[in-house]
């Protein structure tokens, strides 16, 4: 199983790693510590298998010259009867672009008609806790929503990472956006 994944500038993921950190020394959560170098993201797409020889020909092709995308988390949700809590970016025309352009030109690799990171499925996420029992959830929710104001950033790199082993996410291969 595969994932592309947009990254965010340093000092966005530096902020949410703090999160991440905060909520393990508060013993609220461990998410970002569950999977060896965990880093903050915006997952794009899911894939079961891949010819990855190919689909990194096409992300040097496609991802040559386009532009870092700015962003503004100013939402905390939650996704229904799952324990998460994410950061969600303000949707913009642009992000939707992003989003949308990557998937039409890369149609050839969909291999999962169900997938939840598909256009017109997607929602725009950085996870900050998963699984959380409902009374950590809310402690977490709380915190979050006393801790943080608006988060401006950008998407400064796209990667494929492998997501086979559950403890694991190496990343595959990488692109920087201009």
């Amino acid at each position: 199983m595969y994932g592309f994944i947009a990254i965010f500038d340093e000092k966005t993921e530096q902020l949410v790693m703090e999160i991440w950190k905060e909520l393990k020394e508060k013993s609220i959560s461990t998410y970002a510590y569950e999977v060896e170098n965990r880093i903050p993201h915006i997952t794009l797409a899911s894939y079961n298998d891949l010819n990855i020889k190919d689909f990194i020909e096409q992300l040097d092709i496609f991802y040559g010259d386009k532009p870092a995308i700015d962003l503004s988390f100013n939402t905390i949700g939650s996704f229904l009867n799952s324990g998460a809590l994410f950061f969600q970016p303000i949707v913009t025309k642009d992000l939707i672009e992003f989003h949308y352009s990557y998937h039409k030109y890369f149609e050839k690799f969909n291999d999962d008609t169900n997938s939840l990171y598909l256009p017109d499925k997607w929602i725009p996420h950085c996870t900050i806790a998963n699984r959380l029992p409902p009374e950590k959830l809310t402690e977490a929710f709380q915190y979050c929503l006393t801790r943080c104001g608006t988060i401006d950033g950008k998407i400064k790199e796209v990667a494929l990472i492998d997501v086979t082993d559950k403890n694991k996410a190496p990343i595959i291969c990488s692109k920087e956006l201009n």
